[in-house]
This record gives structure tokens, sequence and C-alpha cells, in this order.
């Protein structure tokens, strides 16, 4: 490789664990989600000409962002069809993007090829926690640094997501398994990433979604978002999907804020892994 740019080495053939994120139409969820890709360039304070990769790109929109700074930047996604997306997107918005298959655990670039690695609320679905922190520490740079984002417990969303899979385990009458990697909470991800060298800082943000009403937005998502398309479609078949309907309702309207359409404010952890030795007097891994 070279110092200029990351080398794609192929094509990623890890597995992208129990969701094909290329179900449905995850287009409309992104953009519900933009703002916060947005805000997290934003926060990463991304520069010209450095080099980043946007882990779990989806559609783009934190590649795409990063390249409008003037970065040169690589998308990595396991969904074909999203890189496509992704492709397109970037090529209407006149910018030079690079978009490769790969996932978190498995990324096709050289050791030490990126100064800036992001993930928004993609990371968060990594199966392997632990092989992604060991991916993500040897891809970057040296004095790089690494952010992602991730839902705090509070946000319907999290319930939605956890409900979801526990209606699909007991449809399908599979074991509960593992425990889900805490992403939101400080000292899991410190565990996770201090043997790698990494100090942790935590910022928050909130991002508001918006529908006519719950109902529209949970049947947009029942055939946008990946994870409940393909969860409903299970239970549909093996259970009562209907009472799964009724129960992610349930949810969105207990945390409704607003009395004339469905209004959802979550907030959401905002972190940052840099090198222990640029760690700031004071900073406690």
């Amino acid at each position: 490789m070279t110092s200029d740019q990351p080398r794609v080495a192929g094509p990623g053939s890890g597995a992208s664990g129990h969701v094909d994120w290329g179900v449905g139409r995850y287009e409309l969820t992104a953009s519900d989600l933009l703002p916060a890709a947005h805000r997290l360039v934003e926060h990463a304070d991304v520069r010209s000409g450095e080099r980043v990769l946007d882990v779990g790109c989806g559609t783009g929109s934190v590649a795409l962002a990063a390249a409008a700074r003037g970065a040169r930047v690589f998308g990595v996604d396991p969904a074909h069809r999203l890189l496509s997306v992704a492709r397109d997107n970037a090529a209407n918005a006149g910018l030079s993007v690079t978009f490769v298959p790969g996932t978190a655990a498995e990324l096709p670039f050289d050791d030490g090829s990126a100064d800036v690695i992001l993930s928004s609320f993609a990371l968060i679905f990594a199966p392997d926690p632990r092989a992604s922190a060991a991916e993500f520490a040897r891809v970057i740079a040296p004095g790089g640094r690494i952010m992602f984002t991730a839902f705090l417990p509070e946000s319907p969303f999290v319930a939605i997501n956890q409900l979801v899979r526990a209606a699909v385990r007991d449809a399908l009458g599979a074991p509960s398994g593992r425990t889900p990697f805490p992403w939101h909470e400080p000292g899991a991800i410190t565990e996770l990433f201090s043997p790698h060298g990494f100090f942790l800082r935590v910022d928050s943000d909130q991002l508001a979604i918006t529908a006519s009403s719950a109902a529209q937005y949970i049947a947009v998502q029942s055939r946008a978002h990946p994870v409940v398309a393909t969860g409903l479609a299970l239970v549909d078949q093996h259970g009562d999907g209907q009472a799964l309907r009724a129960k992610i309702l349930d949810i969105l309207e207990e945390g409704n804020e607003s009395t004339t359409e469905f209004r959802v404010t979550s907030r959401y952890l905002i972190a940052t892994l840099e090198p222990a030795t640029t760690r700031p007097a004071g900073s406690t891994r």
C-alpha cells in the first residue's frame, strides 16, 4: 500500500449477521437518520485530504458528508444493493467516494490506512464486537480517531429492535443466544478498545423522527427497515405477526411526544476513540 489512501484488498467475505441489510428499503430509514450522520462527520471534524472509512455505510450518508469536506472516502457495507444506491447518490451529488463490500469484522484495507473511521448506527449491529474492535484498531493509522453512534436504551427504537428479535426467536423456537453487546455503555466500550491502546471520550446528541402518525411510521418501517421487515415476515410465517405489530405500535404511541402527529426524540451516544498517546491530561480509559 501507499501512505496516500487505503488499498482495497478485495470483496469482504464475512457474514453480515442474521440481517440482510439489502432487504426492504433502507433508503427511507437512512433519510430519518441523516441529521445524525451529518452530526457525526461534524463532530469528527473531518478535514480535507484525510482518509476516511465509513463502516456500515448503507446508502452513503456519512461517506458523502465526509467527501463534501474534501476527504478521501471509502464506504464499506455487506449489502450489495445498498452499495449500488450509495454509488448512485455519490454520482448524483458530484462527489468522489469508493464503495466496496465488507464487514466491520473483515475490513478490506491495509493496516494503518485510514485517518478516521466512522460508523453511524451500524457498528452496533456487528455480530462479533471483539473482532470488529480489532479490525478497527488494525486499519486506523497512528494518531487516527474512531467514532461511532449508538442509541441510548431509553430510545423506542432500541425497544422495538429488542422486541422484534425476541419475537423471531420465539416464533422459530430458537435459543436466546448471547446478550447483545451494550454499545451505549462507556465501560463496555472501554473494555473492548483499551487492549488496543485507545481511550474513550463520550458525548451525546438527540435525533427527532417524525411521521403523520405512529401507525403510518410503522407501516413504512415494516417494509423499509431490514430488521423490522425481516422479523415481521418470519413471525407472520411462524407466529403471530399481528400481535407483534400491535406491540410495536404500543411502543411508538407511548413514546410519541406530539398530539397532532408522530414525533419521537431519541438520545444517542457519540463515542470517540483515540490512541492513548494523545490522551488529554485528566482523561481516563
